[in-house]
């Protein structure tokens, strides 16, 4: 079974995989409380992974402080 989407575009858009897991976690947090998604039409069902599709589609990315 192959994960949608990969972890290799993932990491294009966020390098670290540790910054991935919690920055989409308290995403999924998010969208469990507002259902408020920024993506149309997501391939999953559940919370972490329509917040994976963010992360690829540009929606949900890592501000870096200077």
């Amino acid at each position: 079974m192959m994960l949608e989407p990969s972890i290799d575009v993932l990491q294009e858009k966020i390098k670290s995989k540790y910054t991935l897991v919690i920055l989409s976690a308290k995403r999924a947090r998010q969208l469990s409380e507002t259902k408020d998604l920024q993506v149309e039409n997501p391939q999953s069902a559940k919370y972490v992974g329509q917040a994976l599709e963010e992360v690829v589609a540009g929606k949900l990315y890592l501000e870096e402080n200077n």
